[in-house]
């Protein structure tokens, strides 16, 4: 299994976004709410990196509840992609 890089994650983001008319902000701490980004659109990000990766993401629901930022998504991507 290779890891999506962290800039890879942004711009996989980014596209689930644009879908949706919206844009990825520069900032890491936006909102998830100000920046419209759903649960929806955080199991779409999650089905790209899983086609990136070829293999699952192991989550938990609490893990999901702790993100509130375009940051803490790219942390958690992240870290889960090394279990």
């Amino acid at each position: 299994m290779s890891a999506v890089s962290r800039e890879q994650l942004r711009a996989l983001m980014g596209e689930v976004l644009s879908t949706q008319g919206k844009t990825l902000p520069d900032d890491d701490a936006a909102l998830l709410s100000d920046i419209g980004f759903r649960s929806l659109d955080f199991s779409e990000l999650a089905l790209r990196v899983e086609d990136e990766i070829d293999d699952e993401l192991n989550f938990d629901a609490a893990g999901l509840r702790q993100i509130n930022t375009v940051g803490d998504v790219l942390d958690l991507l992240t870290e889960i992609q090394g279990q």
